[in-house]
C-alpha cells in the first residue's frame, strides 16, 4: 500500500490486533476492533456511491468512534474534514459548504446540528453517532451503531489510497471571512508522522493521555501517531476538572502527555503534580505557541524524569516543523530548536533571501510534510507557497549554532511609534510575577502612536494583583516603550480549539485607563 496515515495504522492491526488501541472511560477498543469498525464506515461509504476524493465531514467528540470514522473515510478513499465541535452552526456550514461536502458523521446530541440542518436543507448524507436524540422520535438517518464491522473492507484499499491523493483538509481557527482549508495528503501526513516518531522515538508501549482535539492538527498528529507504532491512546476529554486529568495519568500509567502553554499553566496552577505518582511518565510535548520559561522549570521540578519536548508547527506542514531536543533545554531555553527530520528550515527577508546569523527574518519552510495549498483559494495559496517553500509568517532569528527563536509573528507584532514590539517578549516578563496564571498582550489603536500596548491578564485564585504593581515590574525588565498602557483583568484569555489566543477579542481598548 502507498504511504499514508491508514497504511501505518493497518501494520499495527497486523502487529498487535489485541492490544489496546484507544481508552475511553470504560471502552477499551482493540485494534483488530477499530479496524472493523473502521471497515464498516468504509463499506457503508463505497456502497453509497462515495467516489475517490469526495469530502466527508466528522462533527464528533474525541471518542473511539471518531477514530474508526477517519480511517473508514480514507479507506473508502474520501477526504476527512474535521470540524470543530465547539462551533456554531454558521461556521459548521459555511465549512462544510465550502468543502463541497457530500456526508456528514456526527453526534445526534450535537447542539447545533438541528440549526446546521436548516442551513445545509438536506444537501448532505448524514449518520449520526451515539444515542438518538432525546425527542422520543425515531431518527430517519442512518446511526454508526446499525454499521457491522467490516475487517475485510478496511484492507482492501490498494488501489484506493494513493500517496498523492488528498487525505484531510483542515479549517485553520482564527481566520475571518473565507473559510481557509489546508490540504493534507496520504503523503504529507505519513511523513509528518514518521519525523515525529523518529525523534519521540514512540514504540507500542507507549500509552499518551491525550487532551487535545483530533479535529486540528496536534491532535490529530498525537492519534496517528501512537496508533501507528501500536501504543495506546487515552482520552480524557475535558480539562474542566485538572485533578481527574492527573488521576487518569496515574491510574492508566501513561508515558505520554501532550498540551499546548494553556494546558501546562492548568495543571500547574490548580494541582500539584508532586503529589502524584508520575513515575509511568516518560515524555511530555508542547506546541500551540510559546509557553513561558518559567512555567517549562515548574513543571521539569515537578515532574523531573520526563523529557520536555518543546515543538513549533503549523497546520500548513502537517504538524511539526521543529523540535527542540530536551537536553538542550538548559542550554536553548526560548528555542523553538532544529528541523525534523525530513524537513529544511530558513530564515529570510522580505525579498525571500536568507538573512545572516542573528538577524530577524521570516520562518521558511520545505518537506514533504508541507501542504497542498488551501482548498479552492490558488490566490492564497499562492501568497504562501513558492517552489516548494512555506513562508510560515513568523519571525525569527538563527544563532551560531542553528537553532530557531522566534520573536513573533509577523501579523501580531505590536507598530508602536518606531518601534516593532513582539507580544511575545512582554508576555514572558509579565508571567514571572507571582500570581499570573496567563497573559495576552495586544495592540490597540492609538492616534499618537499608532498602537499602544494592552495586556489581559488572569490571576490564580490566590493572589492580587494590582496595575501598578504589573507595570513596576515591566519597569524593571523591559524598555519604557514596551511598558503596557492598559491592563485588564479576566476571568479567561479567549482560545481556539487549538490553545492559540484569540488576540483580535482583546483588541477593545478600556476608556477608564486612556
Amino acid at each position: 500500500m502507498n504511504p499514508s496515515p491508514l497504511q501505518l495504522f493497518l501494520r499495527s492491526v497486523e502487529r498487535f490486533p489485541d492490544r489496546e488501541a484507544i481508552v475511553y472511560g470504560d471502552q477499551r477498543v482493540s485494534y483488530r476492533e477499530l479496524a472493523g469498525q473502521a471497515g464498516a464506515v468504509a463499506a457503508f461509504l463505497r456502497a453509497q456511491g462515495l467516489k475517490p476524493g469526495a469530502r466527508v465531514g466528522i462533527l464528533v467528540q474525541n471518542s473511539p468512534e471518531y477514530a474508526a470514522i477517519y480511517y473508514g473515510i480514507l479507506a473508502a478513499g474520501g477526504v476527512v474534514v474535521g470540524l470543530n465541535t465547539a462551533a456554531k452552526a454558521r461556521d459548521l456550514a459555511n465549512w462544510l459548504q465550502h468543502a463541497d461536502a457530500d456526508w456528514l458523521f456526527t453526534e445526534s446530541n450535537q447542539p447545533e446540528l438541528a440549526a446546521l440542518l436548516d442551513r445545509l436543507s438536506g444537501r448532505i448524507g448524514l449518520v449520526e453517532v451515539g444515542e438518538a436524540r432525546g425527542d422520543g422520535e425515531m431518527s430517519e438517518h442512518t446511526n454508526l451503531a446499525m454499521l457491522q464491522p467490516d475487517f475485510d473492507a478496511v484492507l482492501d484499499v490498494s488501489d484506493i489510497v494513493d500517496e498523492d491523493s488528498l487525505a484531510s483538509i483542515i479549517y485553520t481557527s482564527g481566520t475571518t471571512g473565507q473559510p481557509k482549508g489546508v490540504m493534507l495528503s496520504n503523503r504529507n501526513l505519513h511523513d509528518n508522522i514518521c519525523s515525529i516518531l523518529d525523534y519521540l522515538k514512540l514504540d507500542e508501549q507507549d500509552r499518551v493521555l491525550n487532551v487535545l482535539p483530533f479535529y486540528y492538527s496536534y491532535g490529530n498528529s498525537v492519534l496517528h501517531t501512537h496508533l501507528a507504532v501500536g501504543g495506546t491512546v487515552i482520552l480524557e476529554n475535558s480539562l474542566l476538572y485538572p485533578r481527574k486529568v492527573m488521576e487518569k495519568l496515574v491510574e492508566e500509567k501513561a508515558t505520554g502527555f501532550s498540551g499546548v502553554p494553556s494546558t501546562y499553566s492548568l495543571l500547574l496552577n490548580r494541582t500539584q503534580l508532586a503529589d502524584y505518582d508520575l513515575s509511568s511518565l516518560r515524555y511530555l510535548t508542547q506546541a500551540g505557541g510559546a509557553m513561558a520559561p518559567a512555567n517549562i522549570q515548574r513543571l521539569r521540578e515537578q515532574v523531573p524524569h520526563a523529557e520536555f519536548f518543546v515543538m513549533y508547527g503549523q497546520t500548513e506542514a502537517s504538524a511539526r516543523l521543529s523540535w527542540l531536543p530536551p537536553h538542550m533545554l538548559d542550554t536553548k531555553m526560548g528555542s523553538i530548536g532544529v528541523a525534523i527530520p525530513g524537513v529544511t528550515l530558513e530564515v529570510r527577508d522580505e525579498h525571500g533571501k536568507p538573512v545572516a546569523c542573528g538577524d530577524t527574518g521570516e520562518i521558511w519552510a520545505t518537506g514533504e510534510n508541507i501542504m497542498q495549498g488551501y482548498w479552492q483559494d490558488e490566490e492564497l495559496t499562492s501568497s504562501v507557497l513558492h517552489d516548494g517553500w512555506l513562508k510560515t509568517g513568523d519571525l525569527a532569528y538563527c544563532d551560531e549554532d542553528g537553532y530557531l527563536f522566534i520573536v513573533g509573528r509577523s501579523s501580531e507584532m505590536i507598530k508602536s511609534g518606531a518601534h516593532r514590539i513582539s507580544p511575545k517578549e512582554i508576555e514572558e516578563v509579565i508571567l514571572e510575577l507571582d500570581g499570573v496564571e496567563e497573559v495576552a498582550a495586544v495592540g490597540i489603536a492609538d492616534d499618537m502612536l499608532g498602537q499602544i500596548i494592552k495586556v489581559v491578564v488572569v490571576t490564580t485564585p490566590d493572589h492580587e494583583l494590582q496595575k501598578r504593581d504589573l507595570q513596576a515590574h515591566c519597569r524593571k525588565n523591559l524598555a519604557s516603550y514596551k511598558i503596557p498602557k492598559q491592563v485588564e483583568f479576566v476571568n479567561e484569555i479567549p482560545r481556539t480549539a487549538s490553545g492559540k489566543v484569540r488576540r483580535f477579542m482583546l483588541q477593545e481598548p478600556l476608556p477608564e485607563q486612556t
